[in-house]
């Protein structure tokens, strides 16, 4: 194999296991800084405000922003 191949490919290698420590940390800190509740508690805030509509114009999923590293992959529609 060429050096300068085996080389891009380890940097490429390395940069991709980065990035993926980075988004696991990433996690870890939201889940310690998000407050725990009870089911309680999560009952009486769901009686007091309701769940919310995932068809509301306020709505917003940000699953596929916490999967992404804080960026939305543009979809071709």
């Amino acid at each position: 194999m060429d050096a300068t191949f085996e080389i891009a490919t380890l940097k490429e290698l390395i940069r991709e296991t980065m990035r993926e420590v980075l988004q696991e940390e990433r996690i870890l800190l939201f889940k310690m800084l998000m407050p725990i509740i009870s089911d309680e508690e999560q009952t009486s805030i769901e009686n007091q405000f309701g769940l919310p509509d995932e068809n509301d114009d306020e709505w917003i999923d940000m699953t596929e922003w916490m999967k992404n590293g804080g960026s939305i992959p543009q979809t071709s529609a």
